[in-house]
C-alpha cells in the first residue's frame, strides 16, 4: 500500500518559518519526482517547488529565494523548508510524487496569523 504522509504543518506569524516533511512508503522512492503543491481558499492548487531524482530543484517564482525542498532517500523523505512566510501562503500543502504513477499525500493545514 502506497502511503505519502505529511507532517509539520500549523499556525505560524507572518515572517515566521515552517518545516513540512513528506515520507513515502510502497513506492521505489529514490526514482520519484517529488512536489509540493499548494492550495488556497478559493483558489486552484498550485505547484510550490519539486525535486527530481537526481536532485534537480525547481520553485514557483513567488517563493523563491525564501522555499527550500530536498530529499533524503535514506529515509524516503521530501522536506519543504518555508522561510519569511507571507499571509497570503497560507493554504493547504500537499505532497505529490511521480514516476510511472503518482500520488498524492493527504494535504497538510499552514495558516500565517498574527
Amino acid at each position: 500500500q502506497v502511503q505519502l504522509v505529511e507532517s509539520g504543518g500549523g499556525l505560524v506569524q507572518p515572517g515566521g518559518s515552517l518545516r513540512l516533511s513528506c515520507q513515502a512508503s510502497g513506492i521505489a522512492f529514490n526514482l520519484y519526482i517529488m512536489s509540493w503543491y499548494r492550495q488556497a481558499p478559493g483558489k486552484q492548487r498550485g505547484l510550490v517547488a519539486s525535486i527530481t531524482s537526481g536532485a534537480s530543484t525547481n520553485y514557483a517564482d513567488s517563493v523563491k529565494g525564501r522555499f527550500t525542498i530536498s530529499r533524503d532517500n535514506a529515509k524516503n523523505t521530501v522536506y519543504l523548508q518555508m522561510n519569511s512566510l507571507k499571509p497570503e501562503e497560507t493554504a493547504v500543502y500537499s505532497c505529490y510524487g511521480r514516476w510511472k504513477k503518482d500520488y498524492w499525500g493527504q494535504g497538510n493545514q499552514v495558516t500565517l496569523s498574527s
